[in-house]
């Protein structure tokens, strides 16, 4: 028997995913974008909704010109 489909190749795509911190604005517990992605709604153990994200404490001088 013939096989008359031929097997092509198939190319991964690699999705690169940053890993983002979120802090609750009332209780300040920290939470990152994974586990947020995972919950059936954006809430924290608290109850509340309202998130900041977290930044690293690295301060930018810019030069003036």
């Amino acid at each position: 028997m013939i096989n008359m489909y031929e097997e092509k190749p198939t190319e991964e795509t690699t999705i690169e995913t940053f890993e983002v911190n979120y802090s609750c604005l009332r209780c300040g517990t920290t939470v990152s974008n994974t586990e947020l992605s995972r919950l059936p709604e954006i809430k924290c153990i608290c109850g509340f909704r309202v998130f900041t994200k977290v930044r690293p404490p690295i301060v930018k001088s810019i030069k003036a010109i």
